[in-house]
């Protein structure tokens, strides 16, 4: 957070828009002109502020096999009925609102996930809160899957997390010392890449 909040303020602009209101404005989760709790059930609610090169939350669960199956079956009221609680909900998947807010409570935040920002986390190992998360978060895969399941992609997830941040450090290491040897000025005018860079490769 500290991280985040010490940045220019056009740059947290995005963040604060959503962080300083998803537990103090309804209007964060429920449409404003269209209050009704089973709009609010559905994941594109979430869609609205999780998605986007900061965090691609929406397009991480859009792909993933939950969400397929979600996209796939949410207009039946069979697989999907979004009149139902969530306390009472039995969807044929998960969606957002079913494992972060399960059981139909409010606070967001008590089932969030495991991971933080890149390497941010590694600060956390051991500690109870942390540890109490890790559980949670496997509570939560036992509703579908077996506590083995659950566990394992989370080892796996863990193992990403930790290479990944290796890379996030190669990258600057890389950047710094181009800055070192002079060659960390802007790319020219002429070279820059169109809006999906792809010429710039070929």
């Amino acid at each position: 957070c500290a991280w985040s909040i010490e940045r220019p303020p056009g740059d947290t602009a995005g963040c604060t828009f959503c962080h300083t209101s998803s537990e103090e404005r309804c209007s964060t989760c429920h449409q404003r002109h269209q209050f009704d709790p089973a709009v609010a059930r559905h994941s594109e609610q979430c869609k609205a502020c999780h998605w986007g090169k900061d965090h691609r939350d929406w397009e991480a669960y859009d792909i993933s096999i939950h969400g397929v199956v979600y996209q796939v079956n949410k207009w039946n009221p069979q697989e999907f009925d979004f009149s139902k609680k969530l306390a009472d909900a039995d969807y044929v998947g998960p969606t957002c609102q079913y494992c972060h807010l399960r059981g139909g409570h409010h606070n967001v935040q008590r089932l969030s996930t495991v991971y933080t920002s890149m390497g941010m986390s590694n600060a956390d190992r051991g500690a109870p809160l942390w540890k109490e998360k890790r559980e949670t978060w496997v509570s939560v895969c036992d509703d579908c899957h077996s506590p083995r399941f659950a566990r394992e992609n989370l080892q796996a997830m863990d193992e990403a997390c930790k290479d990944a941040g290796l890379k996030y450090t190669e990258t600057f290491k890389v950047a710094e010392n181009l800055m070192l040897d002079g060659m960390g000025e802007p790319m020219p005018k002429d070279l820059a890449p169109d809006w999906s860079g792809q010429h710039i490769w070929r």
